[in-house]
């Protein structure tokens, strides 16, 4: 695949948002305190000058910001966050620049093992390090380990378990000092998670939710009536528990947007909430879950039944056809279902989405079983492993 430009990633320059819409954008500007008393927005440019702007509504929409580990050695050359277009453009700048033969990464979440594809894509060598022992620990674990087996089998070292202490100089290279292990490599990528951009709402004395998000109702009104947040510094409901959660994730981001943007504008728009469906890709495996997975419902007062079936991506007969593994996870007291999860390497990222719409249904294991599911040979076995996986933890339950 040739090389793309990085900004090819920019979805819409600024300038087009002024060219387009007419909408009055203002670059460079530092939004430090909002007034709700006033009704203003105050801050300073680059250029140091400070700036007041009054309010009728206003929309905070700050997102979320990486967690930076408080670790000697964290400003040295060749470490680097993942989470901004600007983050990506200093590591593709620093692999021009210098030879990377070898990379470590701090972190298995979501965007370490999508870094961790692409640097084994480029014939970099990866280690993967992180505190936690276990291995993607929201995932079932027979299939968190088919997974951890497929990244060992292409080379990666996957380190869990392991406190990072420090980072330091070592000749031309880098090493990351953990109490019982030092690694080695010319680059060291930090991906540990994001937190919600909250603190300028905080400081306003709006309400703060979940993980220090932004508390909003399902309109998206903060706890001032003039005030709406949106995207990943807002939180959620949970489809499944009706509880408040923050989930940073693309969709909610965008579709919340809207929905204040039609509140603003007069329309009556609520947003349900959330089931946390995601999917990514590393190497060999499509990797994806949605609602609740076996902890999270225990936690959540559930009484919960899970179950992990293996199926086929296609017909049994058919040419290429792999294993694909699904774990259901139900509600013992109401039969409902809770949650799925599911990894192969093929026919996962789309198949996600129907226990996704039935979580948002509120349905029971029992009406998954019988929904009517495509089937063609090319595509998967009769009953689809989804159903599948259903039937069985319908028995269980």
């Amino acid at each position: 695949m040739p090389e793309r430009d990085i900004e090819d990633l920019v979805v819409r320059p600024a300038q087009v948002f002024r060219d387009k819409q007419g909408i009055n954008l203002l670059t460079g500007h530092c939004a430090e305190n909002i007034d709700s008393g006033k009704q203003t927005v105050s801050g300073v440019t680059l250029e140091g000058d400070p700036f007041e702007l009054p309010y009728d509504r206003l929309l905070i929409a700050t997102g979320s910001s990486a967690v930076l580990p408080d670790l000697a050695g964290f400003d040295l050359p060749g470490v680097m966050v993942v989470k901004t277009l600007e983050d990506g453009r200093k590591i593709k700048s620093y692999l021009k620049n210098n030879r990377v033969k070898k990379t470590i990464i701090i972190g298995m979440g979501y965007i370490a093992l999508e870094m961790c594809e692409s640097l084994v894509g480029l014939n970099i060598e990866v280690d993967m390090v992180k505190p936690n022992p276990v291995f993607m620990p929201w995932l079932e674990p027979s299939m968190a380990q088919a997974v951890r087996q497929g990244l060992v089998a292409k080379g990666v070292g996957v380190y869990a378990g392991h406190p990072v202490e420090r980072i330091k100089r070592s000749g031309d290279g880098l090493k990351v000092i953990c109490p019982d292990l030092t690694l080695t490599a010319d680059m060291v990528l930090v991906g540990i998670g994001v937190k919600p951009c909250s603190r300028i709402a905080e400081t306003a004395g709006l309400s703060i939710g979940v993980q220090k998000s932004i508390a909003v109702d399902r309109n998206l009104r903060t706890s001032d009536k003039n005030i709406y947040a949106a995207g990943d510094c807002a939180d959620a409901y949970h489809v499944v528990t009706a509880e408040k959660t923050w989930i940073p994730l693309a969709l909610r981001a965008n579709r919340s947007g809207w929905a204040v943007a039609d509140n603003v504008c007069g329309k009556d728009v609520s947003l349900e909430g959330v089931a946390g469906t995601a999917v990514f890709r590393v190497l060999d495996f499509e990797v994806a879950r949605t609602g609740l997975s076996l902890s999270e419902a225990e936690k959540s007062g559930f009484e919960p039944v899970e179950n992990m079936i293996k199926s086929g991506s296609k017909a049994h007969a058919y040419p290429g056809n792999t294993i694909i593994m699904v774990n259901m996870i139900g509600d013992k007291r109401s039969g409902r279902l809770l949650g799925a999860q599911m990894v192969g390497t093929e026919g996962v990222a789309h198949r996600i989405n129907a226990p996704a719409v039935a979580l948002h249904s509120r349905m029971t294991v029992a009406q998954y079983c019988q929904t009517d599911l495509a089937y063609a040979p090319p595509f998967g076995p009769t009953w689809d492993p989804t159903l599948t996986a259903a039937n069985q933890l319908l028995k269980k339950l």
